[in-house]
């Protein structure tokens, strides 16, 4: 493994910070929060002006041809500033999936489009049912000639109030068990029978309960091969679950030092906090976790850019990343004190975002389930 980053990788993490640091402070952070949308269409188009929704996009389609390592990289430093909106959804999964299995129609039609951020894309895969790979699959598509008509309901969509495309993995064949008959779809959101409402997260990010009301899609909307999207929801919940990690891990990496500052400049019986041996503690013990999780998900980063078998690596950065984010956040909080639990607090929002990071993309027992079949319990 070789994750030392290049010249070309760290202009790139230094000039992200810089924009974050001065385009998404946490001021704009509530306003996104409070808004109807979810997001800021100026900064979207602010981000896609600096090449950042083509970063993993071959050349050929308008993208710069960077590694899904480059990405986590960028999306480390847009969870420093907790920089909401659908780039996760829509450049680490949706392009991510149509880049490596999508039609060259396909390709040639919506990634220019994606990197020039003229589209919006988001993944629907979770149920009612719950679970988040493709088993739990119980929304139907049934083939009619050319097309197919899906039905059923899923949940927690992310920003499909703003999307132009959904990437709808339902069942499109009983026959053969769970283990198959599993196809993603590509819908637009304004087609005929789609239809949604919010509801609210703690993490203030826009979520949807979506209906799919007789929703007629052309075959040719498939992406990978029909009956065969196991692989496919595969690589985007690994490319999303390690996303997420990096997220989360820029956001700890905030926390600390904003607890550490906090430390150094709180006054209590005549010194300063981080004097006392106990506080010294735990700021040690939360930048630990900060580094463990980033060496983890770095690594299997690493290991999807390079197309190596990692559903072990991916596992084990969800899982642990998913507690360590928490704990982080849990003690900075204290560490602040009485003002570290009133919402006007900046770290209220990572607190907030660290427990609805926990279940996108898999909650730590479902990763460490992996895991286990990993080992082969």
């Amino acid at each position: 493994m070789n994750i030392q980053l290049t010249e070309e990788q760290e202009m790139l993490r230094s000039s992200a910070r810089g924009f974050v640091d001065k385009e998404c402070p946490t001021t704009l952070v509530r306003q996104i929060e409070d808004s109807e949308s979810g997001y800021s269409p100026e900064l979207w188009k602010k981000m896609a002006a600096l090449g950042w929704m083509g970063l993993a996009i071959p050349g050929e389609y308008e993208g710069t041809g960077g590694s899904f390592l480059d990405l986590v990289l960028l999306i480390e430093e847009m969870g420093r500033g907790c920089l909401s909106g659908p780039f996760l959804s829509t450049v680490a999964v949706a392009a991510m999936a149509i880049a490596a299995a999508g039609t060259e129609r396909q390709k040639q039609e919506l990634l220019p489009q994606i990197a020039r951020g003229e589209k919006i894309l988001t993944l629907a895969l979770t149920e009612p049912g719950g679970g988040w790979d493709a088993d739990s699959i119980r929304i139907s598509a049934n083939a009619m000639n050319d097309y197919y008509v899906i039905s059923g309901t899923k949940l927690f969509v992310e920003d499909v109030s703003i999307t132009d495309y959904v990437l709808c993995v339902a069942r499109t064949n009983n026959d053969d068990g769970s283990e198959n008959g599993i196809t993603v779809f590509l819908l637009n959101t304004a087609s005929l029978g789609l239809k949604y409402s919010s509801f609210n997260t703690i993490g203030g990010t826009q979520q949807y309960e979506v209906v799919f009301d007789s929703v007629v899609v052309p075959a040719t909307n498939i992406i990978g091969e029909p009956d065969n999207g196991r692989t496919v929801v595969r690589h985007m919940l690994d490319w999303g679950a390690i996303a997420k990690c990096a997220e989360m891990i820029g956001a700890a990496r905030q926390v600390v030092d904003m607890t550490v500052a906090h430390a150094k400049e709180r006054i209590a019986y005549e010194r300063p906090i981080a004097s006392f041996q106990v506080v010294q503690h735990l700021c040690v013990d939360m930048l630990t976790y900060v580094d463990t999780s980033r060496n983890i998900t770095y690594e299997a980063a690493w290991r999807l850019s390079e197309e190596l078998p990692c559903a072990q690596q991916v596992a084990a950065a969800k899982a642990w990343t998913n507690e360590a984010y928490v704990r982080i956040t849990k003690m900075g909080t204290h560490l602040h004190g009485a003002i570290g639990f009133t919402r006007d607090h900046d770290i209220g929002l990572y607190y907030r975002r660290a427990k609805a990071a926990q279940l996108a993309f898999g909650d730590s027992d479902y990763h460490l389930e992996v895991m286990a079949r990993e080992l082969g319990l």
